[in-house]
């Protein structure tokens, strides 16, 4: 991941594209390092709720973020004004060659002081210029059909529902749907 995420954080960085940083107070995005585990720990125990989330595995005891299924290279940070304020993980949706074209995006969360001012966006829009610089051809992610808020902030952004599992999930007494979206990555290089 280390060539594909240098090749994104060029272009992240150059002025033209409008390079948020510490001193503009600014969302800036970068790859996530070891030494981040306990921010990233933290932030998850504060960024997921029911309706964002699933409860059996935020009640799970707080442990190393990073784990052997998924290390710090499989993941992209935010950070606002210096602040660790989230992450997004994306991973190749299966380990099948016949599918190796897709990647996932398999996490993302934003510290709720800061929801709204742009972290998702950038995360979302850095995961998808990485996975474009590992050749994907499609970036894809399932939502909870009680989060609508990042429903509309992945349409925004180009993503599609491309197919709903109904009453996937129980939580907390009721039945809530798995929506499946994804956005075609034309031009991939």
């Amino acid at each position: 991941m280390n060539d594909a995420w240098n090749q994104v954080r060029v272009r992240a960085a150059s002025a033209e594209d409008g390079a948020m940083d510490e001193a503009s107070n600014q969302v800036r995005v970068r790859a996530a390092r070891i030494c981040d585990d306990a921010a990233l720990a933290s932030l998850d125990a504060v960024a997921w709720t029911a309706e964002s989330g699933i409860p059996s595995v935020l009640a799970r005891p707080a442990a190393a973020f990073f784990s052997d299924g998924a290390g710090a290279e499989e993941y992209l940070v935010a950070e606002l004004a210096g602040r660790l304020v989230g992450y997004v993980a994306i991973k190749p949706v299966t380990h099948l060659a016949e599918n190796a074209h897709v990647l996932g995006i398999a996490g993302i969360a934003v510290a709720p002081d800061v929801r709204r001012a742009g972290v998702g966006a950038a995360l979302l829009t850095a995961a998808e210029e990485l996975a474009r610089a590992r050749g994907a051809r499609k970036l894809s992610l399932r939502v909870l059909g009680t989060n609508p808020a990042a429903q509309r902030l992945y349409q925004r952004l180009g993503f599609e529902i491309e197919g709903i599992l109904r009453d996937e999930f129980a939580i907390n007494g009721r039945y809530v749907d798995d929506v499946l979206m994804a956005k075609p990555l034309r031009g991939h290089t």
